[in-house]
């Protein structure tokens, strides 16, 4: 009986060690060999994740190569081929965003997709040509803006009528204040940056006019209250920066221009808009669907810091009599 378990120990063992033999699988063209691997130890070199932090960064970039942060308001562009007065942008091709009933500033486009803030809609990107258009409609080219804001050297500080002349005219934007009618700051200090001008660069008259919409708060505020004041200073150009003066430096000259905010009359239409629209081109090309209109500033005090030791009150006569030339 002992001799009988033996003998079927033994044949056991012969079919378990078949068993663990490495199994050759031939083939007319190749032939495969089992490898044994040792799992204790560590895999061989080429098996070796060493270039997964390559693989990585480069599934990052072709992700990164598909999308586009765009802006679809902008205000100067360095490329010298732009030519906003040879641009259609009339209102049939300005974009959607721009004209419809949200608002002029709220466009807000992430990657290639536009959301309505508040509303969670999202509608399919705009196409190349619209993309363009829209980047060009608040844009125009560098070397117009460097023309417009050209000027002099400022007057000496002693002749305050002439100096208060000269920053009026030679201003391409002004911060103007008015008492707000919003609901939470009703009664209440608000001010907002306006574009302006005087005239052309080649005659100043001292009025400021301006081009605005129906759509600004500032505008709602002027028709409930037509009186503001607007503030210019002279940091805007390159004295104050050259003569590294601080822009409340009161040898930084401001002004402050304070009166009643009247729309302009049918007979003063041409040169309201040759005033504008020679000193900021592409308003010419801004969508009609906001209803843009002129307005202009009567003067009821002119105030002026342009050195230490006080400020000026400037009679209207004299400001309008000095030449910032």
């Amino acid at each position: 009986m002992q001799l009988h378990l033996t003998d079927h120990q033994r044949s056991l063992q012969k079919a378990a060690s078949a068993a663990e033999r490495p199994r050759v699988l031939e083939s007319p063209t190749r032939e495969f060999v089992n490898t044994r691997v040792d799992v204790d130890s560590h895999p061989p070199s080429s098996m070796r994740p060493s270039y997964f932090p390559l693989a990585l960064c480069a599934s990052l970039l072709c992700l990164c190569w598909s999308y586009t942060l765009r802006s679809s308001v902008s205000w100067v562009v360095s490329s010298k081929n732009v030519d906003v007065e040879d641009a259609d942008l009339s209102e049939e091709v300005a974009p959607a965003l721009l004209v419809d009933g949200a608002g002029l500033w709220k466009a807000n486009v992430l990657g290639d997709r536009l959301e309505t803030p508040g509303l969670g809609e999202q509608v399919e990107p705009e196409s190349e040509e619209a993309a363009q258009l829209s980047s060009r409609l608040f844009s125009y080219p560098v070397e117009k803006v460097k023309k417009s804001g050209g000027s002099s050297s400022p007057p000496p500080h002693q002749e305050t009528a002439r100096t208060a002349r000269y920053i009026a005219h030679y201003s391409d934007w002004g911060h103007l204040a008015t008492i707000s009618t919003q609901d939470k700051i009703r009664g209440l200090p608000f001010g907002n940056i306006l574009s302006v001008s005087d005239g052309p660069q080649d005659n100043s008259t001292g009025v400021i006019y301006f081009y605005v919409t129906p759509m600004d708060n500032t505008v709602t505020d002027l028709k409930n209250n037509p009186y503001a004041s607007l503030t210019f200073s002279e940091a805007e150009g390159d004295f104050c920066r050259q003569m590294v003066y601080d822009p409340e430096d009161p040898r930084c000259a401001r002004l402050t221009l304070t009166g009643k905010m009247v729309e302009v009359a049918p007979e003063e239409l041409a040169f309201a808009k040759e005033a504008m629209f020679s000193r900021h081109p592409v308003m010419a090309k801004w969508p009609v669907g906001h209803k843009w209109f002129f307005m202009k500033m009567d003067l009821i005090q002119v105030w002026l810091q342009d050195w230490i030791g006080g400020i000026s009150i400037i009679p209207l006569e004299e400001y309008f009599k000095a030449t910032p030339f």
